[in-house]
């Protein structure tokens, strides 16, 4: 049974529709990512589903005895407790049960009441014990930690935390409460890697299930199991993680153009018919095969090729708006040269760096360098070097040093110690996090002319197209726009630098995740260098080829010459590896063969439900590619009814085999989640 069902769900804003007939199910045990551009009501479903605002049309059902957290992009936490109260407040009845108890050891004394108060505290204590009441506390350390909180920060009451600091303490009081649903809005919001990689582990163990808002791919991939794509005002759903979801996706754009050129084509076949019989001894069939074709072309031109396969006129005609009169023939062929599929593939960033010139081989060298403030040195590094075309991605906690490094790269920092020398023929490109190379007072047409004065306006204009920007966004001040358009425009201004060493600082943030792929297809293509500075794993772990990590308790760069995944992979080793042999006991020695024991079995398994998944998905595809065969037909008349019936019998069948494999096909996944 669904833990929460949907029903033609709508939410309008005077008169624009912002997501429309929206029927989803959140079954028991599913982590569910809604992505999507920005805008397009991500987070205005999440408030509905969590029932804080209300549908303009549609109902919303919950199963009885559901219990929700809602964690919203902004925390709402402003009461006076402290962290530590703060995430007491899910084990009051184990408070409540501890103080019984502490009453009930005072009462012992008493021996007229002695037994009954025996049996009392023997129940309770037990009752205690089951529920967490030894452990509790320790739940509570577990949690504040792994989210990135210091101990001497649990006394500290929240109205003198920052706002992501009261959103993480949300957050962290959410997960204690272990609600069956939880709702969560952008949660890696300001959560450093660790903190991030923490909460991936503690969500794949989840019992309940959650709907998730992010723009972290890498979170996406390690925890959800299904994904819905807001776009247009619907809703498509994708199994899988988010690297699944990708390849599904392009499998079913092409599948898409294939059928709408395929649709298109058998149009043109019956417009040439109409034309060779319009004039001649069947007109009257030349003429109804127009009006149907009149009415077929603007139906597409509405909802696309899709919505209307296997459906019959009266069904499509409850979609589309559609004129009862006969076009021209001139009409019919001017608009079906036009056509085109609504269900095409979104627009997107056009981002082109191209260097102007070629750097010299070493880029960057460095001999025992202290980076920092005089008095506050942050990190040394006691060799380093970057060559051309490769990506060194810098990662590090929050403060540990990642901007004040570019700085210094940069020549507005000295080093305190050592050498730092920078190769021949660089152009620098720097994309700065907080954008203050942007004038806040200039106009985004004044912000190009800054950097490009050649370009005319209009060439201005066009050029901010590419980067989403309408035809009037042009004339507005730097000063008014979001974080996300910020972002495009600092974009758009480093692809006009023409660098050829890109010194990026957290070039993500703001940007929709449709943003994200291009800007990190582009950046792998870019034949220059780049240093990257991100909390982007997925943009890391695709462009960097080696990996700088501050470590911050010691003050030293660590230098891992590999991708991201090799280093977590090395990483992981290492805590695997045994104790020295001088101080390994045989006691060690069998417990580690019995877990490695144990490690191949998992792996054996997991080994043979990868096999059942990959045989299962070509299963899938064959009968997806069946089904589109057959809804071609269905929508291709005329039919003999014979062949309809026998048709829609096949179509039945196969469809059921299909829901048959994707449930086994999410079990699988679940498993390999675990």
């Amino acid at each position: 049974m669904a833990l929460i069902s949907t029903q033609a769900l709508a939410k309008s804003f005077g008169p624009v529709d912002l997501f429309r007939d929206i029927s989803v199910n959140i079954p028991h045990g599913a982590r569910i990512a809604i992505v999507g551009s920005n805008g397009v009501g991500k987070t205005t479903l999440l408030r509905i589903i969590a029932g804080e605002d209300i549908p303009s049309a549609g109902k919303v059902h919950r199963a009885r005895g559901l219990t929700i957290g809602y964690l919203p992009q902004e925390s709402v936490l402003d009461n006076k407790n402290t962290l530590w109260e703060e995430c007491l407040q899910p084990f009051a009845h184990l408070i409540a049960m501890q103080e019984t108890l502490t009453n009930l050891e005072k009462t012992m004394g008493n021996p007229l009441n002695a037994k009954s108060v025996l049996e009392r505290y023997g129940t309770l204590q037990t009752r205690f014990e089951q529920e967490g009441g030894y452990t509790y506390e320790t739940e509570i350390r577990l949690v504040l930690s792994g989210l990135g909180f210091k101990q001497e920060e649990y006394t500290l009451p929240l109205t003198h935390l920052s706002g992501g600091q009261r959103t993480r303490a949300l957050l962290a009081r959410l997960l204690l409460e272990k609600p069956i649903l939880l709702i969560l809005d952008e949660p890696t919001n300001h959560l450093d890697i660790s903190a991030v990689e923490w909460l991936e582990s503690y969500l794949r163990g989840w019992d309940g299930a959650a709907l998730i808002v992010s723009h972290d791919r890498y979170f996406l991939d390690k925890v959800c199991n299904r994904i819905w794509e807001m776009r247009n005002g619907v809703i498509e759903k994708y199994r899988g993680n988010y690297s699944q979801y990708l390849q599904q996706r392009e499998e079913r754009w092409q599948r898409r153009e294939r059928v709408f050129k395929a649709e298109k084509e058998r149009l043109e076949n019956e417009l040439a018919y109409i034309k060779r019989n319009i004039a001649g001894q069947n007109v009257a069939q030349a003429k109804g095969r127009l009006r149907r074709l009149s009415r077929q072309v603007q139906a597409i031109e509405q909802i696309g090729v899709e919505e209307m396969l296997g459906k019959s006129w009266g069904e499509i005609s409850q979609k589309v708006s559609t004129t009862t009169s006969m076009m021209s023939v001139d009409e019919v062929h001017r608009r079906l040269k036009s056509l085109h599929n609504p269900l095409q593939r979104p627009q997107h960033l056009k981002i082109h760096l191209k260097a102007q010139q070629r750097s010299g081989n070493v880029i960057l060298h460095a001999e025992n360098l202290l980076v920092g403030y005089p008095n506050n040195p942050l990190f040394r590094s006691t060799h380093l070097e970057l060559k051309r075309l490769e990506c060194a991605a810098l990662i590090g906690p929050n403060g540990a040093g990642k901007t004040t490094f570019l700085k210094t790269i940069l020549g507005q920092l000295d080093p305190l110690d050592g050498q730092l020398s920078l190769g021949a023929s660089l152009d620098i490109g720097y994309f700065a996090q907080a954008h203050e190379d942007l004038n806040p007072e200039h106009t985004l047409i004044e912000e190009i002319e800054s950097i490009a004065p050649e370009l005319h306006v209009g060439e201005i204009r066009s050029y901010l197209a590419r980067y989403l920007f309408q035809k009037d966004d042009g004339y507005k001040k730097v000063s008014m726009l979001s974080g996300g358009e910020r972002g495009r425009l600092a974009l758009a201004k480093l692809a006009l630098s023409k660098a050829n060493f890109l010194l990026l600082d957290e070039p993500t943030n703001h940007l929709d995740i449709p943003s994200q792929e291009v800007l990190q297809n582009v950046l792998a293509e870019f034949q220059g260098t780049i240093i990257l500075v991100s909390h982007d794993r997925y943009l890391i772990d695709a462009l960097g080829s080696q990996i700088w990590e501050i470590d911050k308790p010691n003050k030293k760069l660590i230098v891992f010459k590999g991708t991201y995944s090799e280093y977590r992979a090395a990483l992981d080793i290492q805590k695997e590896q045994l104790p020295s042999s001088t101080q390994a006991t045989k006691k060690d020695i069998q417990k580690h063969r019995q877990e490695r024991t144990l490690k191949n079995r998992s792996l054996s398994d997991k080994r043979a439900r990868n096999k059942r998944i990959d045989e299962i998905e070509r299963e899938i595809t064959a009968l997806e590619a069946k089904l589109d065969i057959l809804r071609n037909q269905l929508a291709s008349p005329p039919i003999n009814p014979s062949q309809v019936k026998k048709m829609g019998s096949q179509y039945v069948g196969i469809e059921t085999k299909l829901n048959t494999l994707l449930k086994e096909w999410e079990s699988l996944q679940d498993e390999n989640a675990l």
